[in-house]
């Protein structure tokens, strides 16, 4: 089974000049809790991720009134392709402890997003299970 087979596809998106309120908000009514973070909103070359934690974290727990998502957003995710296969974003997230990962196409443009919930549809339970108590295991490097 191949990335394209099971991302979420149709994602919103900010770019690091979004006010960090805005995103939340965005996060609020598409009921998610990550953005894929843009170069702009013409270039959709993804250059980060901002997740609901990272604002929590980074701009209210500092209590960053004026906070763009530059302010609390990852920078320069790792990242599969729509053609790799379901076991290496799988080894990818536990690799990188990570529960979110981003498809992009060979420009770099965002084209979905892999979480952690999709790897159930893979089928293969033992390997998800796996991944899962990787991704969770203590040490995690980011919040995706």
């Amino acid at each position: 089974m191949k990335v394209q087979d099971i991302m979420s596809k149709n994602l919103a998106s900010v770019t690091p000049d979004t006010s960090a309120q805005e995103a939340a908000r965005l996060m609020q009514t598409q009921d998610v809790g990550v953005l894929p973070v843009v170069e702009s909103t013409v270039s959709k070359r993804l250059v980060g991720l901002v997740t609901d934690r990272d604002l929590a974290i980074r701009v209210v727990a500092e209590g960053r009134s004026n906070a763009t998502v530059r302010d609390a957003m990852t920078g320069n995710p790792k990242s599969v392709k729509p053609g790799d296969s379901v076991k290496d974003v799988m080894k990818l997230m536990g690799d990188e402890k990570v529960r979110r990962v981003p498809v992009v196409d060979d420009r770099g443009e965002i084209l979905g997003i892999v979480a952690q919930a999709d790897l159930v549809l893979e089928g293969d339970d033992r390997r998800a299970e796996e991944t899962i108590e990787k991704i969770s295991s203590p040490g995690g490097k980011h919040s995706q």
